[in-house]
């Protein structure tokens, strides 16, 4: 039978790099095949040239046993193809039915009929059993409702072959597994599915076929029965990965953090941390457990000084930091790894070396009388771009132009470069592939044994159980449990993390 879909020897280069180099594989029809790599593996640009949007330097791209030379995105939708990108490529301030039909309006006697088009896309949606708003603004919607927007999209415009680059990138582990759901309905009514990922425990659940590429290659192909986490992870790395950190038991010490009575609002004024208490001690790993959007990220804001509480307190080492700002908090020794690395770890349009002096340029060796030190600044930038096993051409390469998992080691070399007494650490490796979660894991530890204390803020509780000493669980804005890591159970802490408090519904 004949494969909906052909790949055959696509290569494309770039200045300095081979994306990917001669990479061959076939989609057949109703199949899930899944695609895992390190950042930076070349995934991106392979479904970037399926959908148009790069023209291969060489080889074959075929639907349904014909070549087409795709010319662009809108040639790809036009034969079928259809792409959910890792960021949403939808407009905030439309609604459903306004985004949807974007470029493929329906009209009657000349003007824009939203009532046919929202009808017919609450059908199709139905159809597919994808429950979405087809009224409501976008930038009103859960994260994981607007994934079902975007693919809605795809299938509103005819595609029979979904890409979904990343999809679970940003959503939580219930919204994931409602997007599985989708997935397998998909595939049963005909859809055939290039599903990306860098998480082994979902292709594995999920793919009826695997492959891997490393460093623009295809290394090799298998199956769910075939497999396990670790000899796809050692397929995507090139050596055997560490997906479990072996760590010793904690040796807690004085207080270094001390929260009490802390509220903070959220941007539309509704509180979103309530009252919360806490302390963190020298030499242990806090983890905060919970379901994103329960104040978990105005929490970490507040701590490092990016919002201002309503009330509370906020102490590091007995010296008082609410309310005082980002710098006070630095200097006073905290290091931050933000949850959003574009918007608070970098800036993209600075070289790599800027990027790893952003909190220090103004102290010595970077500065002095005012003045920048250019060279000092490199001299850094190149001993952390070789600890860190940052991948880039350059140091004076711009951080838009590395791989997530690349730009999340800047940061991390960034602020482990400098003496702490506190990292705060909030969803450090959301995005990243196995190889670099091990690393930064790694460093997260070592920092804890050298002394510092660990606040680390996870959506994911293979991450919390993996690392934290101890667990706090977060709901609804409120630590509604705190637990010793030896006596940490997933399902009671899942329990936990929907609201499940009471003895009764608590399983032992």
């Amino acid at each position: 039978m004949t494969p909906v879909l052909e790949v055959r020897n696509l290569t494309k280069r770039f200045p300095e790099i081979v994306a990917n180099d001669a990479v061959s594989f076939t989609l057949e029809a109703g199949e899930i095949h899944a695609f895992l790599g390190e950042n930076g593996a070349g995934k991106s640009t392979l479904m970037n040239m399926l959908y148009g949007m790069y023209r291969p330097d060489e080889g074959e791209i075929l639907l349904n046993g014909q070549v087409v030379h795709l010319k662009g995105a809108n040639d790809a939708i036009r034969r079928g193809l259809g792409m959910v990108h890792q960021h949403f490529m939808l407009v905030p301030t439309l609604t459903v039915t306004e985004n949807i039909i974007l470029g493929n309006e329906v009209t009657r006697n000349g003007s824009l009929d939203l009532t046919q088009a929202g009808t017919a896309i609450a059908a199709l949606a139905r159809s597919y059993g994808l429950d979405i708003p087809v009224n409501a603004l976008i930038q009103d919607l859960p994260v994981g409702v607007q994934q079902r927007v975007e693919i809605v999209k795809a299938l509103y415009r005819g595609a029979d072959i979904l890409i979904l680059d990343e999809p679970t990138a940003v959503l939580t582990p219930q919204e994931a597994d409602d997007l599985f759901v989708v997935i397998r309905r998909l595939k049963e009514q005909g859809k055939s599915i290039i599903f990306i990922s860098h998480k082994l425990r979902e292709v594995l659940a999920l793919a009826d076929r695997i492959s891997v590429l490393r460093r623009g290659k295809l290394v090799g192909s298998t199956t769910p029965n075939q497999a396990t986490e670790a000899t796809l992870a050692g397929m995507m790395v090139g050596r055997d990965v560490v997906l479990h950190i072996n760590k010793t038991p904690a040796t807690p010490g004085d207080v270094m953090l001390d929260v009490a009575n802390l509220t903070v609002l959220d941007d539309r004024g509704s509180i979103a941390v309530n009252n919360v208490s806490f302390t963190v001690r020298t030499g242990e790993i806090v983890g905060i457990a919970g379901v994103q959007g329960n104040g978990q990220t105005e929490l970490v804001e507040a701590i490092t000084g990016l919002k201002i509480a309503r009330s509370g307190s906020i102490r590091l080492h007995n010296e008082s930091l609410a309310g005082r700002g980002t710098n006070a908090a630095i200097a006073a020794g905290m290091g931050h790894i933000p949850e959003d690395r574009h918007h608070h770890g970098l800036v993209l349009s600075y070289s790599v070396a800027d990027n790893m002096v952003l909190s220090t340029y103004d102290l010595p060796p970077f500065s002095h009388n005012y003045i920048i030190d250019k060279t000092a600044i490199a001299s850094q930038a190149t001993t952390l771009v070789d600890s860190f096993d940052v991948r880039t051409p350059s140091i004076d390469a711009l951080a838009s132009t590395l791989s997530g998992g690349n730009q999340q080691k800047v940061v991390v070399a960034r602020e482990l470069a400098r003496p702490l007494k506190l990292l705060v650490a909030a969803q450090p490796t959301r995005g990243l592939d196995v190889g670099s979660i091990e690393f930064i894991h790694t460093r997260i530890v070592a920092q804890r044994d050298s002394g510092s204390a660990v606040l680390l803020v996870s959506a994911e509780l293979d991450e919390i159980l993996s690392l934290a000493d101890r667990i706090l669980v977060m709901f609804h804005g409120q630590i509604i449990a705190d637990i010793p890591s030896s006596d940490a159970q997933r399902n009671t802490i899942g329990l936990l993390m929907a609201g499940v408090t009471t003895p009764q519904e608590v399983p032992a």
